[in-house]
């Protein structure tokens, strides 16, 4: 016997030939049909490469950086507004000031000159009435009219005297021209308790239906010229020229007269020789 023959072989037994040809039309079979999946495959397309940009942790950080900035700038630019109104607020009040405070200085400075002019004007009428009072009164070398004068003038005194008494109308109007003696003068008053000159004496005549023009020269010619000799109660009494007389009173007898005289003396009673008048007119 061969020294091999009890030693069993290792030769692995055949394969029935029906496993071997199943297995082969197996292999067979999934090889074709991946060769055919192959074939009609459609053709691979190229790869796409994408780069995605990933958030860093700096992004985050600049927007946080850039809001805060922004709401800075806008904290500021309130400040910077609010400051601007705060100084043309202040500006404004400033000027208001001062525009008030001229307004008191240029009133007061219009007072003022008022307070002058109207002082200006009765100084002038003061010194237009002793102007005419020294040209009645100068002597004029013996001049027929200037003696006509000195003796009306000097005649009427002791005239009146003797007509210190009035009656009817006329008591009327001297009552009433007494009754104001004390009153204000006020350039254009007519009454109840501030005259002015013509005023005064157009007031006297209402009281008895005589209705006499305003001015004091129109009042020298509303009558009868009368000399001041022979004078009466109730006479109107004027100073200037007829017809354009700057001043009027009423002859209340006794060698006097009331009149509105300026804003220093008022509603007064003097006598003749205090203001010789330039003549007179009788009106009742």
């Amino acid at each position: 016997m061969s020294h091999t023959a009890h030693i069993p072989s290792h030769r692995k037994p055949r394969r029935s030939a029906p496993k071997t040809a199943l297995r082969a039309g197996v292999a067979g079979g999934v090889l074709s049909t991946i060769a055919v999946a192959g074939a009609a495959g459609p053709a691979q397309a190229e790869p796409v490469t994408r780069t995605i940009e990933m958030p860093t942790i700096t992004d985050g950080l600049s927007t946080a950086v850039a809001a805060s900035a922004q709401a800075t700038e806008q904290v500021a630019q309130d400040l910077r507004t609010q400051a601007q109104q705060d100084e043309a607020a202040a500006s404004a009040a400033k000027a208001a000031k001062k525009a008030k405070a001229e307004a008191v200085r240029k009133a007061e400075a219009k007072k003022k000159a008022e307070a002058a002019a109207k002082a200006k004007a009765e100084a002038a009428l003061r010194a237009s009435r002793t102007q005419a009072r020294t040209t009645l009164s100068a002597p004029t070398g013996g001049s027929p009219a200037s003696t006509a004068v000195a003796t009306s003038s000097s005649s009427s005194s002791s005239s009146s005297s003797s007509s210190s008494s009035a009656t009817g109308s006329a008591a009327s109007v001297v009552s009433f021209v007494k009754a104001q003696v004390g009153d204000a003068y006020v350039s254009g008053g007519t009454g109840p308790n501030s005259w002015d000159c013509s005023g005064l004496v157009q007031a006297a005549f209402r009281t008895v239906g005589v209705d006499l023009p305003r001015v004091s020269q129109a009042q020298s010619t509303a009558g009868t010229q009368v000399s001041l000799s022979n004078l009466q109660p109730g006479d109107i009494l004027y100073w200037g020229g007829a017809g354009s007389a700057y001043h009027v009173a009423v002859y209340v007898g006794g060698g006097e007269f009331v009149g509105a005289q300026n804003s220093s003396t008022g509603v007064v009673q003097r006598s003749l020789s205090y203001d010789p008048p330039s003549g007179a007119v009788r009106v009742l």
